[in-house]
């Protein structure tokens, strides 16, 4: 409620129960809020970090150390929070790593804004700073960018190698990183020159059980179903394949029909015509030369039994996805109407199995020629390493393509965020003013990184620092921390690699979120009867609540 007195008279320009917090204030809160979700996610960067444990509301507990899983999970409530939820959505969404470190930075950022804003720097002079940081940054980046190719495969995989390590599957690193590159191998597809590379088009399917090498790639696809009927083959090699998109059944008519029948010849004559018509399409499909069909609709029970005594191997209710992955995959049509069935509508795979894993049937269809869509089979011992493994081959999936696409690599480990640093604070001597200052607190921000991977190593971040900094002074700006030796050296040699899209993107990505919630100087909370608003109770007045989340 914001009272104005005009005439001696208030008058309520907003809802009774609203509240109002202006200039400081504001900007503290606001700040606050999001430095507490960066330092939510600090200690899981690197690969010394720690794991969360996430408890829900139902109990279900996830144990991740993926950036984004964790801001997803936490109950969220203060809209300046929110924003730095986004920034990382925004980061798996584009490149599916560097979730931590954009949150991190963008942290950080706002940090030393608020130093800044307590020397008397207008918030804006410190966004265009910022700005001004910001697209120099990714002007350095570029410059730094290493050259590769989708024939490099040994730099593709320490790619997808450095975004597993610190996570579960770490200890199988090198086996996971061959199947992730030959995966998006597979489905990249080349045209007049140019790569495009489509991850959905390679199918992560996920059983309990075994160890985490038991995790296979299939040069095709994998369905979690079994076959309709127990007396069809359990295992059909060099099948043909039709794909169905209509049921194998007697079709109903459109209109509603009322069929009366007194003689039982006739009802006879009737049930003898519908199991003809089921008889009649498996008999164009066996005609075909189709031994495997997997149908996205139903199959009759009839249809079953005269499927089986052909020797077909059928499956129904196929998902229309894995359907048209199958299609990719076998190079079949699919088909909408029996028909226009021909023999060149069908596709190929070398072996079409069902195969028990843990308690549940599966089918295979294995052996493609040239799959263009492909599936990856996670095993694990319990369903949190699982669901952890399928989320660390989905970074991976992010980080491979976008290096491929992109054709430039940098070197990890903190190398790039002290060169970039480096860099800003020459270029802020040149540009002077009071965006000088913003421009250096932009680039003692993204020193963060490197500072918390020491941090969470163990290791002392001051002398760490000092060390990344001298030997980058001597041009020596593929030089980051080794946390496992706690020493400096060429990150690129040792294989710590990332792509050069994802510290662009957390970099635009964090300086955005930091821009955006520097320039609010007033937040007006709605009364709590208004839907979809938090209520006057939700950490805006004072220190930012953020539910199921103590303060940090």
């Amino acid at each position: 409620m914001i009272p104005a007195q005009m005439s001696g008279q208030p008058i309520l320009i907003l809802r009774e129960g609203s509240e109002r917090t202006r200039g400081r204030d504001a900007q503290r809160m606001n700040i606050t809020a999001a430095r507490i979700i960066a330092e939510s996610v600090k200690t899981t960067l690197g690969p010394r970090g720690m794991d969360k444990m996430l408890v829900d509301s139902i109990g279900d507990v996830v144990v991740t150390n993926d950036g984004v899983t964790i801001l997803k999970e936490m109950d969220v409530e203060h809209p300046a929070a929110k924003m730095m939820v986004e920034v990382a959505k925004t980061q798996d969404d584009e490149v599916g790593d560097g979730t931590t470190s954009a949150v991190v930075i963008a942290g950080e950022l706002l940090k030393r804004a608020e130093a800044l804003i307590d020397q008397e720097i207008h918030p804006t002079v410190v966004a265009g700073g910022y700005r001004l940081a910001a697209s120099k940054a990714t002007d350095i980046i570029k410059k730094m960018g290493i050259d590769v190719s989708i024939e490099d495969d040994e730099i593709l995989r320490q790619v997808a190698m450095t975004a597993m390590t610190g996570k579960g599957a770490e200890k199988a690193k090198e086996y996971l990183a061959d199947l992730v590159v030959k995966a998006v191998k597979a489905v990249a597809e080349i045209e007049d020159g140019e790569i495009s590379i489509d991850t959905d088009h390679i199918k992560i399917e996920k059983k309990v059980g075994g160890g985490i090498k038991d995790t296979e790639i299939i040069q095709g696809i994998v369905i979690d179903k079994e076959r309709v009927h127990s007396s069809m083959p359990r295992v059909v090699k060099n099948a043909k394949i039709l794909l169905l998109n209509t049921s194998l059944e007697v079709k109903k008519t459109e209109f509603d029909a009322k069929i009366q029948i007194a003689d039982p010849e006739k009802m006879k004559a009737f049930l003898d015509e519908e199991e003809h018509m089921l008889s009649s399409m498996v008999k164009q499909i066996k005609d075909s030369g189709a031994d495997v069909v997997f149908c996205q609709k139903g199959i009759d029970d009839l249809a079953q039994h005269y499927l089986a005594k052909e020797g077909i191997f059928a499956v129904r209710r196929v998902k229309k996805s894995d359907i048209e992955k199958l299609s990719r995959a076998t190079g079949a049509d699919i088909i909408t109407n029996l028909e226009d069935l021909e023999e060149e509508n069908l596709g190929y795979a070398g072996v079409v199995e069902e195969v028990k894993i843990s308690d549940d049937e599966m089918v295979f269809v294995r052996e493609c020629k040239d799959p263009k869509s492909v599936s990856i089979l996670v095993r694990g011992g319990t369903e949190h390493i699982v669901d952890e493994l399928e989320r660390t081959i989905e970074d991976c999936l992010g980080v491979v393509p976008a290096a491929i696409l992109d054709g430039k690599v940098l070197a990890g480990g903190g190398a790039p965020e002290i060169e970039i640093a480096k860099e800003l604070r020459t270029y802020a001597r040149a540009i002077g003013g009071r965006e000088q200052l913003a421009i250096e607190s932009f680039a003692d921000s993204l020193e963060v990184i490197p500072r918390s991977l020491a941090e969470n190593a163990g290791l002392d971040p001051i002398d760490m620092l000092v060390s990344l900094r001298s030997k980058h002074e001597k041009n020596g700006e593929r030089y980051g921390l080794d946390v496992y030796k706690g020493e400096v050296k060429d990150m690129f040699k040792e294989g710590v690699i990332e792509p050069v899209r994802v510290k662009k993107q957390a970099i635009e990505s964090a300086s955005e979120a930091a821009v955006m919630i520097l320039r609010i100087d007033d937040v007006i909370l709605a009364s709590s009867s208004d839907k979809g608003m938090p209520s006057g109770g939700a950490g805006m007045g004072g220190m930012p609540g953020m539910g199921g989340m103590p303060p940090m």
